[in-house]
């Protein structure tokens, strides 16, 4: 195991974890909400450093960056687990269970990634990077020494401190806006949106951005919402890039049906009012 960054002790052998909104504090024993972070006897701990669930080489419009070198491949990594518990997960056998990983140490990746051919880069993805933060902080160090580019497919609920640290490794970031309200965020996956909007406005700044917002029906997909959501988008930048993908059912979404083709050109058309660039 490895010591966590962004922790503070909180009397006796309690420790509240700081890296992300949920500040989760822990009893001596007890995991954080995403599963990656325990306190052993005072000291929070990273359960997933160097240990990796999921690897790939992708094109980079998978990611989905529609404007960051297309054309391009990425090696693309995951360990397990999520701040997150959204009931539509499209990688749950990962971010809610606990898949077979295997070691790579960052030096090790990094090598990888630099011997295939026609490869840009790391991208961490997946699950919820952020959980993984002490691997990827190192990781993308490393990376940047090698002249590789990082990427960071996020959900954005991180805290400003350790955002500042990372955010000087990370080329682009796809980050996943799920919704324009906080009950979406509260109910479904636990969570609260202001700080993801305060991610989005922090990562323009510093690195290409490109927002992902899964069309879900009935839950997020009103025309009132989706104006809401781009207009406040262009408010941060017109040109950041806005795909709109579909639902599918997943996990305990199962019985929520597609999302109609037609819903979501009528929502392109909304945010196509606002923002330069809206993908679906």
């Amino acid at each position: 195991m490895k010591e966590a960054l962004f922790y503070v002790k909180a009397g006796g052998k309690k420790v509240r974890c700081n890296l992300c909104p949920s500040n989760c504090l822990l009893n001596d024993g007890s995991r954080g909400l995403c599963n990656a972070r325990k306190n052993t006897g005072g000291v929070l701990e990273t359960l997933t450093y160097g240990k990796v669930s999921s690897l790939a080489l992708d094109p980079i419009e998978k990611k989905p960056l529609d404007y960051f070198m297309p054309g391009s491949h990425i090696l693309s990594v995951g360990t397990f687990g999520c701040n997150f518990k959204c009931s539509f997960c499209q990688n749950y056998h990962i971010s809610r269970e606990m898949p077979a990983v295997r070691e790579l140490s960052p030096s090790e990746l990094c090598e990888a990634a630099g011997n295939l051919k026609n490869n840009i880069g790391i991208a961490f993805t997946y699950n919820e990077p952020i959980i993984w933060y002490e691997y990827v902080l190192d990781t993308s160090r490393l990376a940047k020494e090698l002249g590789l580019k990082v990427v960071l497919v996020t959900n954005g609920y991180i805290n400003p401190e350790p955002l500042e640290e990372i955010i000087q490794y990370v080329d682009a970031m796809n980050i996943d806006l799920k919704a324009f309200n906080d009950e979406f965020y509260r109910n479904i996956c636990g969570g609260h949106l202001e700080p993801v909007k305060e991610t989005i406005k922090a990562a323009v700044k510093k690195c290409h951005v490109e927002i992902t917002n899964l069309s879900i029906p009935g839950l997020n997909d009103s025309e009132e919402e989706m104006e809401k959501m781009s207009s406040w988008l262009a408010s941060v930048d017109k040109n950041i890039p806005f795909h709109i993908i579909p639902f599918r059912p997943m996990y305990k979404m199962t019985d929520r049906p597609l999302q109609n083709f037609r819903k979501l050109i009528e929502l392109q058309r909304i945010a196509k009012k606002f923002l330069n660039r809206v993908i679906i």
